[in-house]
């Protein structure tokens, strides 16, 4: 199983540029970040100096969205990045939901995802694409330039989407059942559009926090840390609700339950332990979608996800341990999953 970082871009640039060395240097092969230009600061300048910074780690957005660059501009900033550092980004691309609404926008379609998936592929991958007025190729690019585009999906429609067209799949929460249900969604989509399924990489997304014990007040921290992700998860289920309902045979309930008593959301407090938009967030899906407890919790939780076709696990490390978990990870977790 590949281990990914996943940080905001908060200034200084430099924390974020140390922490992606420190991961590297404990195991971890994927560094990711948010993308969303209001609340942080840009991502495509940091990954160049994390790159020139690190040796293996492959870096990219999670995730970025169709919305906020062209995506001639958005293929050549990964192509430029790969052809200084050497095949080293993944592209992750969803709808946009903090970049577009604190933009006043309304987050991408599945149809402009689609679209522009295939044009950021084939640019930064070296072959022609169409921008609706002109085909263009990029005339620098190496003949062995590859951008991978990963999809991040919740909802059925998208799903299927990415079976049928992505090259990963990102999934932000930890939940076993959830990710059960959402990984044969994408996998029965791969195999009806003739394509192989094990070409789909999974990527499960979520905040890790490793506890010296599991005393209630210890796993009370490590939750309060980590709570703010059911909000975050939360405003994709909102979504969801408004477009299939609260209970309906497209979205689990396992997923749509929780946010009954969700009442708004102020992102200028958007993945931050201190959001207090998320107190609706039960403890229950806090333990559900995120991995709190001991070392051996984290590895057992891991060991289940593998079985179930997880091929990376990417922590968020947005608490107040983030060193503190990276090590764990490096010294004790990493090496158990992975023998």
């Amino acid at each position: 199983m590949d281990f990914g970082l996943v940080l905001q871009t908060d200034p200084p640039a430099s924390k974020v540029v140390e922490l992606m060395k420190r991961a590297e240097g404990n195991g971890f092969t994927y560094g990711w970040t948010f993308d969303s230009a209001v609340l942080w600061q840009e991502p495509f300048v940091i990954y160049s100096q994390i790159l020139a910074n690190t040796s293996r780690l492959t870096v990219g957005p999670m995730v970025t969205n169709p919305g906020t660059r062209t995506w001639e501009v958005t293929a050549s900033t990964f192509a430029t990045l790969n052809d200084m550092f050497g095949n080293r980004t993944v592209c992750g691309i969803g709808r946009g939901d903090s970049a577009m609404r604190v933009a006043g926008r309304t987050p991408n379609t599945l149809a402009r995802i689609s679209a522009a998936m295939k044009v950021i592929r084939a640019l930064g991958s070296g072959q022609e694409a169409d921008l609706g007025g002109a085909v263009v190729r990029f005339p620098w690019i190496k003949e062995d330039a590859r951008l991978p585009v990963w999809m991040a999906a919740y909802g059925p429609k998208a799903l299927k989407m990415t079976g049928e067209e992505a090259d990963g799949f990102i999934l932000q929460l930890a939940d076993l059942y959830l990710t059960e249900y959402m990984v044969k969604a994408v996998k029965d989509a791969a195999v009806a559009a003739g394509r192989d399924p094990a070409e789909v990489k999974i990527c499960v997304a979520a905040p890790a926090y490793v506890t010296e014990d599991d005393s209630p007040e210890a796993l009370a921290h490590a939750r309060e840390q980590c709570r703010w992700f059911g909000g975050m998860v939360g405003n994709h289920v909102a979504d969801l609700v408004s477009k299939y309902g609260a209970h309906s045979a497209a979205v689990p309930d396992e997923l749509t339950d929780y946010i009954k008593s969700r009442e708004g959301y102020d992102y200028s407090h958007h993945g931050r332990a201190d959001n207090p938009d998320t107190a609706f967030v039960p403890d229950e899906i806090v333990d559900r979608f995120c991995l709190v407890g001991p070392v051996e919790k984290h590895i057992e939780k891991l060991q289940a996800l593998r079985e179930l076709g997880v091929d990376q696990f990417a922590v968020y490390d947005m608490h107040d341990a983030q060193e503190a978990t990276i090590d764990a990870y490096g010294a004790r977790v990493i090496p158990a999953v992975n023998g």
